[in-house]
């Protein structure tokens, strides 16, 4: 696969990097080290990444403005289907390569590099870069650590593998940088968002059967000053709780007159029924853009059924 990788970059004088709506430190950090790595590696070319920015993530790195371009190549990391990709009109790229974690949803008609068994897109990128032997300094290492030790949750899930320790370790000896620092721009957070994660945990509806979940409406984003991505974003904070096995948070988005889903599992896998309502993601960690908290809530019910057919098997 790096071989058609490296011979794609190596055709390409225009190179666009995208991923999914809706970004988290993967799907950056995965776009941004990519950029700066083919960047280093080929001056001459015109490499950019694109995608509407947050502004909780601004300290991570910055985005490049969309330009009017042609005969270019298309990257995309992070994500499985073509509805999710930010900011891009496939019809514009002579060619696409996709580099994901997530199973399987859609051909994107060019070079697919996929492996659902990696922490993250970082994670293989890592393993791209090492392979095509490019040249990387101590900012592009700290991206690639930062996007997976946010997506594998600081090594606690199972994706953590001795592949994964040994490439960190790898890039930490070659191109070393400030855990410290990465941990900081991870995780330093304002009080007001603290405080929310109080809310939730006040205000989560439990079930009989382990279905944790719990509506952010808008009155409560205005409340805590906090944007409507900040309960999806600290989901992984509830990963522990005993008497709760799928846990979910409804969050009211009226900027874009949508209600973002997040879900989490510690049982019953969960992305079928998030491609059911035209979202995706992992078995055990998806989402789903609802268009009101009624349709959320049918999201709900759906979890709920899982979880009773869950336990009845176990």
């Amino acid at each position: 696969m790096y071989k058609k990788l490296l011979k794609a970059i190596k055709k390409y004088d225009t190179i666009v990097i995208a991923r999914h709506i809706g970004v988290d430190p993967d799907a950056l950090c995965s776009q941004l080290a990519l950029r700066d790595s083919i960047r280093l590696n080929f001056p001459e070319k015109k490499v950019i990444a694109i995608g509407t920015g947050s502004q909780k993530f601004a300290h991570i790195g910055k985005l490049d403005k969309v330009e009017k371009i042609s005969n270019a190549l298309l990257i995309v990391t992070d994500t499985p289907d073509k509805k999710r990709v930010d900011s891009v009109s496939f019809s514009d790229f002579s060619y696409v390569i996709k580099i994901d974690h997530h199973p399987f949803v859609e051909d994107f008609g060019g070079l697919e590099i996929i492996n659902e068994k990696a922490s993250s897109a970082c994670e293989i990128i890592m393993e791209l870069l090492i392979q095509m032997d490019f040249n990387l300094n101590s900012s592009i290492a700290e991206l690639l650590y930062m996007g997976l030790v946010s997506d594998s949750n600081r090594f606690l899930f199972d994706s953590s593998t001795s592949h994964l320790f040994s490439l960190v370790s790898y890039y930490l000896k070659k191109y070393p940088f400030d855990l410290s620092s990465c941990y900081l721009k991870l995780y330093l957070r304002p009080l007001n968002e603290v405080r929310l994660e109080g809310y939730i945990s006040l205000n989560m509806t439990v079930t009989e059967h382990g279905l944790g979940y719990v509506q952010i409406t808008d009155d409560i984003i205005q409340k805590y000053e906090v944007d409507s991505a900040s309960a999806g974003n600290m989901i992984n904070n509830f990963n522990f709780i005993k008497e709760v096995l799928v846990w979910v948070t409804m969050t009211e988005d009226v900027k874009n007159n949508q209600i973002r889903v997040s879900i989490r599992s510690r049982g019953p896998v969960i992305n079928h029924i998030a491609e059911k309502y035209h979202g995706g993601g992992h078995k055990f960690a998806s989402g789903v853009r609802a268009k009101t908290m009624e349709d959320a809530m049918k999201i709900i019910d759906d979890l709920e059924d899982a979880l009773i057919e869950y336990q009845s098997e176990v």
